[in-house]
């Protein structure tokens, strides 16, 4: 049996202009006006690639500012050339949604996670924890394996969903996966690899490249 590579190329959405509050999944816009930042990004990112996302607005709004920057993409998106998968949303917060940090921090009586809003284990009220977070995404990249296997894949997601893609491919407690930072418009680049031999099937190339 042969090796065959599978790239994901992860790209976190655009900035999102929400006045310091929580969104999680509210389906918000992202600033795409920083040409130069999307033409230097599109230059690191293969030309020959399946393209999924999100289902939230603002991973779209980055994918179609890669194409104007100049990358082979999809015609129109959204639209029928790229895979809208809602397993890779941004963790869903819930009550906390629109508050501020200071809100939310006051509520819990300031015990809430140093690097993000929660413990991994812990699901905000009407919310889900960034526990099952891993556990859908981990799902989302087994299909698009075995969819697109020894494929390049341009993975426009989020933060919370790039740190689960980590802990799935380093078998991280959820809890040390949110020690990672990734940034908005950052890439992250996570290699598949199926075939002989020993050892893990997964390996990480690149974390949060500005």
């Amino acid at each position: 049996m042969r090796d065959v590579t599978t790239r994901f190329w992860w790209i976190r959405h655009a900035p999102v202009a929400h006045g310091g509050r929580i969104y999680g999944q509210a389906d918000l816009s992202c600033d795409c006006s920083e040409t130069a930042l999307f033409a230097g990004l599109a230059a690191q990112l293969p030309q020959d690639a399946v393209w999924v996302a999100s289902n939230l607005r603002r991973t779209h709004e980055t994918a179609a500012a890669l194409v104007r920057a100049g990358l082979p993409g999809p015609a129109a998106i959204p639209g029928p050339e790229i895979t809208t998968l809602p397993d890779l949303a941004e963790q869903h917060f819930g009550e906390w949604q629109n508050l501020t940090y200071d809100e939310l921090s006051r509520s819990r009586n300031g015990a809430f996670h140093r690097f993000w809003h929660a413990p991994a284990h812990e699901a905000p009220p009407a919310g889900e924890s960034f526990a099952a977070v891993i556990e859908r995404v981990s799902r989302a990249t087994r299909h698009l394996v075995e969819l697109h296997a020894g494929r390049d894949i341009i993975a426009v997601a989020h933060g919370g969903t790039i740190r689960a893609a980590l802990a799935v491919a380093l078998g991280l407690d959820p809890e040390a996966a949110l020690a990672f930072t990734i940034e908005n418009c950052s890439l992250t680049s996570i290699d598949h690899m199926d075939g002989p031999g020993m050892g893990h099937g997964w390996r990480v190339v690149t974390v949060n490249r500005l």
